[in-house]
C-alpha cells in the first residue's frame, strides 16, 4: 500500500553515522543553546532524557493467512506544559533513539510556538509498502491496543508522520473509541475533517515554512517577488510551501524527489508539477528546460533552499556545495551538526524546522481544541489563526535574535528553553 510521506514534524530517517543521528543531533542541540538561557542545570540535564519509551510487539495476521510481528515505539519526552504530542510513522529504520530524538524536537516545536503540549514521537519498524491497506488497518489498530495505556486526549496525543497520513489516524481514533466505549476524536490528530479533523490540517506545515520564509525575506529587506526558491522534496511540505510561495510571487525554481530534479530559471508552475499525493515521485516527468539528479538541487545559486524531505540530507561533505543565501528547514532535522558549524562558517543564515514546519502541531492543536469543544472552525479561520501563531513566534524568535549573538537555530532554543525552564521551575520538583 503506497502512501504519501508525512514530513510534518509533528519529516526523517536516522543516519548510519551516529553524530548525525536525530538524537544525536538533538542533544547537541539543546547542549548549545543551553549556554545562552538562564535555566537551571538540572533542568537542561533532565530535558536530556526522555520521561518514558515504550517498546511493544504488534502482531499481524496477513492476507494470506501468515503471522508476523513488528517493533512498535512511542518515545514521551517531555508533558511539564501540557499532554504529550507527535507524529506515528511507519518506515523501516524507525528506532528508540529516533524516536527520542525526534520528541525532543517536539517538545521545543511546541515550546517555541508557546503551544500547551509536550514532545513524543513514536511508530512501527515497518514498510508500508509492503503492506496492502487492510493488513495497514489492522497494524495500526493492534498497535493502537497496544499504546492504550500511555495515549489519550489529555496524555498523548498522535499525529501522521512518515508513511502515515489521515486514514492512519482515522483507525487509530477509532480503535482507541471502540476501547474506551465512546467516541474520542482528540486521542490523535490529522484525521479527516468528516470525523473530527481539521480544514487546512494537511497543508499547514508548508504553509508555515512559506510563512517564515516570506517573513525572513521582508527581515532582510528583500523582495519577495524577485527571490529565486529551490525546494528538495516535494510530498505534502515540499508541494504546499513552494504553492504558496508562488503564489504570493516568488520564483520556484527548482524542485526535486527521489528521482531527481527540475530547473527553470524563469520559475515553474507548481501547481502543475505532481505532488507525491498527486502522483508519487512524478517530479522528473513535468516538462522543464533543465533535469538534474536529486542531490545536484543543493548546487543551484538560489536565494532560498528548503530542504524538505528527509533528515539529515545536509551533511559536512555537502555543505561547502550549497550556494543559497538562505536556508529554511521543512524537513525535521535535515542539517548536521557539521553542516550546521559550515553555514555559520559562511554566514548562510538557518531558520530551524523548529520554527518553521510548526505549522503542523499549530493547526493540530487546532484540531485538538475543535475536537474538545465539539466545534469546527473554517479554513479561513484555520489560516488566520496560523498566521497569527506564526508571526507572534517569529517575533519573538528575530528579538532573540537581534538582543543575543546567536545563530537563528539558537535563538528557537533559546526561546523555547526558557519557556520550559521557567514551567518546571515554577511546578517544582516531585520528592
Amino acid at each position: 500500500m503506497s502512501l504519501e510521506t508525512q514530513t510534518n514534524s509533528e519529516g526523517e530517517r536516522e543516519s548510519d553515522d551516529p553524530d548525525n543521528s536525530a538524537l544525536a543531533t538533538a542533544l547537541h542541540q539543546v547542549e548549545n543553546a543551553s549556554k545562552y538561557v538562564n535555566v537551571d542545570k538540572g533542568v537542561i540535564e533532565r530535558l536530556k532524557e526522555s520521561t518514558r519509551v515504550v517498546q511493544v510487539t504488534v502482531p499481524l495476521e496477513r492476507d494470506d493467512g501468515t503471522v508476523e510481528t513488528y517493533t512498535g515505539y512511542r518515545a514521551q519526552h517531555d508533558d511539564v506544559r501540557g499532554p504529550y504530542k507527535g507524529g506515528i510513522r511507519y518506515h523501516p529504520d524507525v528506532s528508540s533513539k529516533e524516536s527520542q530524538g525526534l520528541a525532543m524536537w517536539m517538545t521545543w516545536k511546541c515550546a517555541v510556538m508557546d503551544l500547551p503540549f509536550g514532545g513524543a514521537k513514536g511508530g512501527i519498524v515497518v514498510d508500508p509498502d509492503d503492506l496492502s491497506e487492510g493488513e495497514m488497518e489492522r497494524l495500526t489498530r493492534r498497535f493502537t491496543e497496544e499504546l492504550r495505556d500511555v495515549i489519550g486526549p489529555t496524555k498523548d496525543i498522535a499525529a501522521p508522520d512518515m508513511g502515515t497520513n489521515s486514514q492512519t489516524m482515522a483507525w487509530m481514533m477509532d480503535a482507541y473509541s471502540m476501547q474506551q466505549g465512546e467516541t474520542i476524536p482528540g486521542v490523535v490528530t490529522g484525521k479527516p475533517p468528516v470525523v473530527g479533523g481539521s480544514k487546512g490540517r494537511k497543508e499547514a506545515p508548508g504553509r508555515s515554512v512559506a510563512i517564515i520564509t516570506r517573513e525572513f525575506i521582508n527581515y532582510q529587506n528583500r523582495d519577495l517577488e524577485e527571490t529565486t526558491i529551490a525546494i528538495q522534496g516535494y510530498g505534502s511540505v515540499g508541494a504546499n510551501a513552494a504553492r504558496t510561495l508562488d503564489d504570493w510571487g516568488a520564483d520556484i525554481v527548482s524542485v526535486s524527489d527521489i528521482k531527481g530534479a527540475i530547473y527553470d530559471p524563469s520559475g515553474l508552475d507548481t501547481h502543475a508539477v505532481p505532488s507525491y499525493s498527486e502522483e508519487p515521485n512524478a517530479v522528473t516527468t513535468h516538462d522543464a528546460p533543465t533535469l538534474l539528479s536529486a542531490d545536484e538541487i543543493f548546487k543551484l545559486d538560489v536565494d532560498v533552499l528548503i530542504p524538505a524531505a528527509i533528515g539529515g540530507v545536509l551533511t559536512k561533505d555537502n555543505a561547502d556545495d550549497v550556494q543559497a543565501d538562505i536556508i529554511v528547514e521543512g524537513a525535521n532535522g535535515p542539517t548536521t551538526t557539521g553542516a550546521d558549524e559550515i553555514f555559520e562558517e559562511h554566514d548562510i543564515p538557518v531558520l530551524p524546522d523548529i520554527l518553521a514546519n510548526a505549522g503542523g502541531v499549530t493547526v493540530s492543536y487546532f484540531e485538538w481544541l475543535q475536537d474538545i469543544n465539539r466545534r469546527e472552525w473554517s479554513l479561513e479561520r484555520v489560516h488566520n489563526e496560523l498566521e497569527s501563531q506564526m508571526l507572534s513566534s517569529w517575533e519573538d524568535v528575530y528579538t532573540t535574535y537581534e538582543t543575543k549573538d546567536v545563530t537563528w537555530r539558537e535563538a528557537a532554543y533559546v526561546v523555547a528553553l526558557e519557556r520550559i525552564g521557567k514551567a518546571k521551575s515554577t511546578r517544582g520538583l516531585w520528592p
